[in-house]
């Protein structure tokens, strides 16, 4: 099992090397894609070894992934090209790039080919006469007599040639709108009432899917609510370091060996269902449940989310089992988004964040022109946009102590990169952040995952073994 894991990042990371795009290659002038407020940010563009390539390409650059700030041709008929853009603050720099439109048959001209092949192809076969006779406007030509079929189903990243992206003073990225007055105290108002439920945890022993461990489905009262999840101990004396998963976004079954691997390798490890249902249930919450109750912080569906994620930090810090040293919170898009709450919500309860595009940050963004998050609450309303401050992932950072590490995927449309950096610029604990030029959300492009997989893999390592997690803040700083 552990060479399989191996194996798989090894060849996560020799993926990365890898042009973008099959018929294009992107330099960027800065190497790690990071740049200063007024420096010139692009990249050199030359066709990829072996490719055949057409002459000519557009491309569209936007700031923070919405608002258009350029737009180009480029001409590779003599070998090469730059795209270049600056900026005069803080901001990310998303650009697409797609092949130019070659001009078709008008389409007249179109028309006389169809009827044509029709002649030839009924001549060849005379029993489609009368099914050519029956659908007159049939097109045997993709264009202009018929539009190609738009192809649906597919990533954003799929959506073009290539995309490329870089980030401007990503340190300096505020958040759109700032933090309600009462929020500290609504919070506290909610963990109050938390407090005075009681737990009354239910362990029922299941089948452990890896050897040398115990499997555990636990149900725990909460606020108007249950937590539900998998636990994960080692089949060893204790007591052990505990590492609590959040899951993405999403309605679906939670699957056993994500703890159960974590447990093998010494960790006492708690999977929380997002939702109050059962860990092998794929079916128990509304699937439009981001909107559910958000016109209000009193009905929002993350308002219990949010406090089982408390529920389960406070449960686990109880077992016997723990160390009494060591909390890992962890978790992508939605996870790393319920690890940053978490952190925010317990001061001193956590030793370490380390999250992977988490969403829920800079909830408003769409008011001031950047793409916005998941949860992409729709904030045009008055309501849904006060009511998502008390649950933006910016608005609890500021109260993280433990040393956190966020992995950022540039070209991410998902958890856009500056809504990341919203959050995690507030954080006043020691904080690191790995940057992914080439991905968009890891589900879009796993294979430019290598570097959160390789350096979260260090830091989980170091925390099981008893070390202490000290964040590279090069590029946060």
């Amino acid at each position: 099992m552990k060479f399989r894991v191996v194996f798989a990042l090894a060849a996560l990371i020799a993926a990365t090397t890898a042009a973008p795009a099959a018929e294009l290659n992107f330099k960027p002038i800065n190497g790690n894609g990071i740049y200063a407020v007024g420096e010139k940010v692009g990249w050199l563009v030359t066709p990829a070894p072996g490719a055949t390539t057409k002459a000519l390409y557009t491309y569209t650059i936007r700031s923070n992934g919405s608002a258009e700030i350029g737009k180009g041709t480029l001409d590779l008929s003599k070998g090469g090209g730059e795209i270049a853009v600056t900026l005069d603050k803080p901001g990310m720099v998303y650009v697409t790039i797609d092949r130019a439109p070659v001009a078709g048959p008008t389409p007249e001209e179109a028309a006389k080919i169809n009827t044509k092949l029709k002649a030839v192809v009924t001549k060849k076969d005379k029993a489609l006469k009368p099914i050519f006779a029956k659908y007159p406007d049939l097109c045997l030509i993709s264009e202009p007599c018929a539009a190609t079929p738009a192809v649906t189903g597919l990533p954003p990243i799929q959506s073009h040639l290539a995309i490329v992206g870089a980030a401007v003073a990503p340190s300096k990225i505020a958040p759109s709108a700032p933090a309600p007055a009462d929020f500290d105290a609504f919070w506290a108002g909610k963990l109050a009432e938390l407090a005075k439920v009681p737990v009354n945890p239910v362990l029922t022993e299941i089948p452990a899917p890896l050897p040398g461990i115990k499997f555990y489905k636990v149900k725990l009262d909460s606020l108007n609510s249950h937590v539900q999840g998998y636990l994960a101990v080692p089949d060893k004396k204790g007591p052990f370091p505990a590492m609590i998963q959040y899951q993405w976004a999403g309605v679906y079954a939670l699957i056993p060996w994500n703890c159960a691997s974590r447990a093998q390798q010494g960790w006492l490890c708690l999977n929380v269902d997002s939702h109050d249902m059962a860990p092998d249930s794929a079916t128990g919450a509304p699937l439009d449940y981001p909107a559910v109750g958000n016109t209000s912080r009193e009905t929002s569906y993350f308002l219990n989310m949010y406090l089982r994620d408390t529920r389960a930090l406070d449960w686990v810090r109880s077992l016997p089992e723990w160390n009494k040293k060591t909390v890992v919170v962890t978790g992508t898009s939605m996870g790393g988004h319920q690890s940053l709450v978490t952190a925010g919500l317990n001061p001193g309860k956590v030793t370490a964040v380390v999250v992977n595009e988490p969403s829920g940050g800079d909830t408003q963004a769409a008011l001031k022109g950047r793409l916005p998050a998941f949860p992409n609450w729709a904030v045009t309303n008055p309501a849904v946009a006060e009511a998502s401050s008390y649950f933006d992932t910016a608005n609890f950072a500021p109260k993280i102590t433990a040393p956190t590490v966020a992995a950022i995927g540039f070209i991410d449309t998902v958890c856009p990169p500056a809504s990341i950096l919203s959050a995690v610029n507030r954080i006043p604990a020691p904080h690191e952040i790995i940057p992914m030029p080439e991905s968009e959300h890891n589900n879009y492009t796993p294979d430019k995952q290598a570097a959160w997989l390789q350096r979260s893999e260090e830091i989980f390592a170091t925390l099981l073994h008893g070390g202490t997690f000290v964040p590279d803040e090069t590029i946060a700083k």
